[in-house]
C-alpha cells in the first residue's frame, strides 16, 4: 500500500521545487488513491500517496521538530506487529501507545536509530529524513516485498517506490546499462538491488541505505542463520502451522473487505483456509472472497507439462466450496492479455514478462473491484521445496543455477562485439559463485544436505525476487494491497533449517501438507504441484514470433546493433518450427523465450531509454 517519492540535495535548498515534487508525487496516484502529502523543508523534499485500509489518516507520514530541525518519516506497505512495537516504545520511555504507523516508526527511530527496523515485522519500505544530522535513511523489509528505488547524483539523491517517480525528475536520464543485458534477458539472474538502468538502484531486501553530505553507506539488518534442527516431524509440522496461522492472522488486520487468490493448490488453499477461519471467528457473517484465473483457450490448447500438469479452475472451485468462500473465476482471452500488456509495462517501468504479467494484472483488477486487500500463497515453493528440480539428481548435481536448465538463452544471441565485452557465460558463472558465497553454511552438514541448502538459497534469491516484483507491481497498479504470508521472516527462518528429509516426507511439500492436513480438501492434498498458469495458445505464440521478427530486422530498432541479426533470425525460425531443444526456465514454452526480447524493445521506445 502507498507510494513515496523524494529528493534530497545537500548543495541547494528545494523550496522552489514544489511543482516538480507534486509531479513526482502524482506518479504514485495508483499506489495511493486516498491521501496525498507533499513536504519541503530546506534541502529535503518528500511526497507520499496513501492507500487506506482503515482510516485515511492512518497512512499519512509523520514528523517532529527537535532542536529546530525536522525528523520526517514516510512508509509504504504494512507493519504487522504494530501493537508490539508500540509496547516496546512505551517500555523504553517513548510516547504512550497509540498513533499512526508512521508515528510509531518515527518514535522507534528516535529511540533506537535505524536499528529500530530489527523490531518490525511486515512488508514495508520507509524513508526517514533526519534534519538534525542531515541524513536520509531508506529501508526495506527482510524479503523485499515492497520496493524502493534510489538514484544518487553528485550532491544529492532521488528516491521513489517505483522508477516512474524518479523518471519524473529531469535530473535522471534513463540509459541502458549494457553490462546488465544478461539480466534484462533473464531477470532471474539479477543480484539484489540491480536494475538495467545506469545509476538506478533498488534498496536491497533487509537493508538500510543511508545518504549524507559525505557519501552513502548500506547496512544489512537481517539474514538467515543456519543451525541444527532438533524437532521431530510432528513437532515441526505443529510449529509450521502455529507460525503460518499467526502470520495470516496478523496480515488480516484491516477494516475493509478481504480476498485471497485461490488456485486449488496446497499453498493458496492453506492461506485461504486459515484466513476464512480467522474471519469467521472474528465475525460469523464475515466472508472471504477468493479468486482464480483461467484461459478461454484452455479446453482446446492446454497441454499438461511437468510444472503445470493440470488446470487450476476446477481445483479452485472445489477448494472454495470446501472452505465456504465466495469464489470468482476470471476467464481471460488472448486478446485480453494483449490489450493490457502495455499497462503491465507501465506498472513496472522496466522490461516486463508479457502474458505472465498480463494474466496477473487482470486477476488483480478483478480482485480490486471487490476488495482492497488480498492474500496470496506465493513463495511457498521456494520455502518448502515445491519445484521439480528439488528432486532431480542430475539438476542438483550440476554446478549451475538449478532453475536455468539447458535450453537456449537470449543473451547468447547478442552481437559479437557485445558478447566479447559482456561474456554472458562468464557473467552467469560469476553470479552463481557470488550467490553461493552468501549461503549461510552449517558446520558438519553432509554434502547432500549442504547442496540442498545451496539450492534453496539460490531459489530464494533471483527467482523469488521475480515473483514478488510481479505480484507487487501488478497489484499496486490497481491500488490493491496483496500480502504474502509465506514471506514472514519468522516462518522462513524456522523452515530454512528443517532438513530436506522432513520437508519432503510424504511427497512434494509433505511437511506443509502435514501441517495443514485438517483444513485442506482431499483434492488439494493429493494434487500435483502446478505453477501459476500461462496461456497455451498458438495465436499468442504467433504474435510473439511476428513481433520478434520485426524487431530483429527493423533498421530503426534500438536493438538493431545489440543482437546478431542472422543468428537471432535462426533462433526465431527454430521456435516457429517447434525445433528448440532443451528445458526452459519456469516451464514455459518455446515462444515465451522471445518475451524479454519484445519487452526490451517496447520498454526502450516507451521510456526513451538511450544507449550509453
Amino acid at each position: 500500500m502507498s507510494g513515496v517519492v523524494g529528493w534530497i540535495d545537500f548543495r541547494r535548498e528545494l523550496g522552489d521545487q514544489h511543482s516538480l515534487l507534486h509531479s513526482m508525487t502524482r506518479t504514485m496516484l495508483h499506489r495511493g488513491p486516498d491521501t496525498e502529502d507533499v513536504w519541503i523543508d530546506g534541502h529535503a523534499a518528500i511526497g507520499h500517496r496513501g492507500l487506506a485500509t482503515g482510516h485515511p489518516d492512518a497512512v499519512r507520514p509523520a514528523r517532529v521538530t527537535l532542536g529546530g530541525a525536522t525528523v520526517y518519516a514516510a512508509h509504504t506497505g504494512e507493519v504487522y506487529n504494530g501493537d508490539e512495537l508500540r509496547r516496546d516504545i512505551e517500555a523504553a520511555g517513548g510516547a504512550p501507545r497509540g498513533g499512526t504507523t508512521a508515528e510509531a516508526l518515527l518514535r522507534a527511530y528516535l529511540l533506537w536509530g535505524t536499528d529500530f527496523v530489527e523490531r518490525v515485522n511486515g512488508a514495508f519500505a520507509f524513508a526517514i529524513w533526519d534534519g538534525r544530522t542531515r541524513r536520509l535513511h531508506l529501508g526495506r523489509d527482510r524479503m523485499g516485498v515492497k520496493p524502493l528505488y534510489h538514484h544518487p547524483y553528485n550532491g544529492g539523491v532521488l528516491f521513489a517506490s517505483e522508477p516512474k517517480g524518479i523518471l519524473a525528475n529531469p535530473l535522471f536520464r534513463p540509459r541502458l546499462d549494457l553490462s546488465a543485458l544478461p539480466v534484462v534477458l533473464q531477470p532471474r539472474l539479477a543480484r539484489p538491488g540491480e536494475t538495467p538502468l545506469k545509476d538506478l538502484y533498488e534498496v536491497e531486501p533487509a537493508h538500510v541505505v543511508t545518504y549524507g553530505e559525505t557519501g552513502s553507506s548500506r547496512r544489512r539488518y537481517w539474514q538467515l542463520v543456519s543451525e541444527p534442527h532438533h524437532d521431530t516431524f510432528e513437532q515441526t509440522a505443529r510449529r509450521v502451522r502455529e507460525l503460518l496461522d499467526d502470520t495470516v492472522r496478523r496480515q488480516l488486520t484491516s477494516d475493509v473487505p478481504l480476498g485471497a487468490m485461490l488456485s486449488g493448490g496446497v499453498d493458496s488453499t492453506s492461506v485461504a483456509a486459515l484466513a476464512a477461519d480467522a474471519l469467521r471467528k472474528d465475525d460469523p457473517d464475515r466472508e472471504l472472497a477468493t479468486f482464480c484465473v483461467e484461459f478461454e483457450s484452455d479446453p482446446k490448447h492446454f497441454v499438461a507439462t511437468e510444472l503445470r500438469p493440470d488446470i487450476d479452475a476446477p481445483y479452485a472451485a472445489q477448494a472454495a466450496a470446501f472452505l465456504g468462500t465466495r469464489h470468482s473465476t476470471l476467464t481471460a482471452s488472448v486478446q485480453d492479455l494483449l490489450d493490457v500488456i502495455p499497462a503491465t509495462r507501465r506498472a513496472r517501468d522496466l522490461p516486463g514478462w508479457g502474458q505472465f504479467d498480463a494474466s496477473m494484472y487482470l486477476i488483480f483488477q478483478r480482485i480490486r473491484d471487490n476488495c482492497p486487500v488480498a492474500l496470496t500463497g506465493e513463495a511457498a515453493d521456494e520455502v518448502f521445496g515445491g519445484y521439480p528440480y528439488f528432486t532431480k539428481p542430475e539438476v542438483l548435481g550440476a554446478d549451475r543455477f538449478p532453475w536455468l536448465f539447458d535450453g537456449p538463452k537470449l543473451s547468447r544471441y547478442l552481437a559479437p562485439d557485445l558478447l566479447a565485452a559482456i561474456d554472458p557465460e562468464e557473467d552467469e558463472r560469476a553470479r552463481y559463485a557470488d550467490t553461493l558465497a552468501r549461503v549461510p553454511r552449517l558446520a558438519g552438514e553432509s554434502a547432500a544436505d549442504a547442496r540442498l541448502r545451496e539450492v534453496f538459497f539460490l531459489g530464494l534469491s533471483g527467482p523469488l525476487s521475480v515473483i514478488l516484483d510481479r505480484k507487487e507491481r501488478m497489484s499496486m497498479a490497481h491500488g490493491l494491497d496483496v500480502r504474502v504470508p509465506f514471506c514472514d521472516h519468522r516462518l522462513l527462518q524456522y523452515v530454512w533449517n528443517v532438513p530436506w528429509e522432513l520437508k519432503s516426507r510424504g511427497g512434494v511439500k509433505g511437511l506443509l501438507k502435514a501441517a495443514m492436513a485438517d483444513v485442506l480438501p482431499p483434492a488439494t492434498v493429493h494434487r500435483k504441484k502446478s505453477a501459476y498458469p500461462h496461456v497455451q495458445n498458438p495465436d499468442y505464440d504467433r504474435t510473439l514470433v511476428r513481433e520478434a521478427t520485426w524487431i530483429v530486422n527493423d533498421d530503426a530498432s534500438p536493438l538493431k546493433d545489440l543482437f546478431d541479426t542472422g543468428r537471432t533470425n535462426g533462433l526465431i525460425a527454430q521456435i516457429s518450427a517447434g525445433a528448440v531443444h532443451g528445458e526452459l526456465p519456469g516451464g514455459s514454452n518455446q515462444a515465451a523465450l522471445l518475451i524479454q526480447l519484445v519487452e526490451l524493445r517496447r520498454w526502450m521506445e516507451e521510456y526513451q531509454v538511450s544507449l550509453p
